[in-house]
């Protein structure tokens, strides 16, 4: 769908930015893309967002949209109509249950990461990556309860959790290169193969960060 109304203000290193480009993406929508430089934040972006001033911002006509879980589901409520799936569940506890679990990912999976991986001391980032074994077992759990026996958290298709999850896949990868295996193939079996399917989708695909180049650039924020 072909609209000049859509501006993103992102960064190709952000996984909330990739977050709202793969809910735009599945709803095939149209879009400028500007890539934020985060040591010298445009005027638009702090005209945008000038409570958080940071990306991502979604600018729909001359409104501006924050934080990327509330843009993935205004971007799911204004294109409802727009013959794919939904990317929220219409049940309202079901929505309530994504909701949480969104959430979830937004503060147990994302700390533990980013707290590890640029841990200063070995203990330290030891105890942030125990930290995350317990919640990719969490979330192990919550695929088996909430796929339906398909590879997404969404079921046959990608829903909000998958989003808020999958958009971390680059950073995943990253860990992988620096510790060793992001997923445990004996104990969150479900999680690797819905990394697969997640990876491969092709709302996603052309969307993820390189690995090398987003190491690159873990590296030059570990210097500074």
């Amino acid at each position: 769908m072909a609209t000049n109304e859509l501006k993103l203000l992102g960064g190709w290193y952000s996984p909330f930015a990739v977050r709202v480009q793969i809910a735009l993406s599945i709803k095939g929508l149209d879009y400028e893309n500007n890539v934020e430089n985060i040591n010298s934040k445009s005027d638009l972006l702090l005209q945008s967002n000038p409570v958080y001033k940071k990306i991502p911002v979604l600018i729909h006509g001359d409104k501006p949209i924050s934080e990327s879980a509330n843009i993935v589901e205004y971007i799911d409520e204004v294109w409802k109509d727009n013959g794919v799936p939904s990317i929220l569940p219409s049940n309202a506890f079901d929505k309530a249950i994504a909701r949480f679990w969104v959430a979830y990912i937004d503060d147990k999976f994302y700390n533990s990461m980013r707290n590890g991986l640029f841990a200063k001391d070995e203990e330290s980032k030891k105890a942030y990556f125990e930290q995350l074994e317990v919640v990719l077992a969490t979330l192990e759990d919550v695929i088996n309860k909430c796929s339906k026996g398909n590879h997404f958290f969404g079921g046959d298709n990608i829903g909000f959790i998958d989003i808020a999850l999958g958009c971390y896949l680059s950073w995943m990868r990253v860990k992988e290169k620096v510790t060793g295996k992001m997923f445990d193939e004996a104990k969150t079996p479900a999680l690797v193969k819905w990394a697969e399917a997640f990876a491969a989708h092709p709302a996603v695909k052309g969307i993820l960060p390189e690995t090398d180049k987003l190491l690159e650039y873990a590296k030059a924020l570990l210097q500074k």
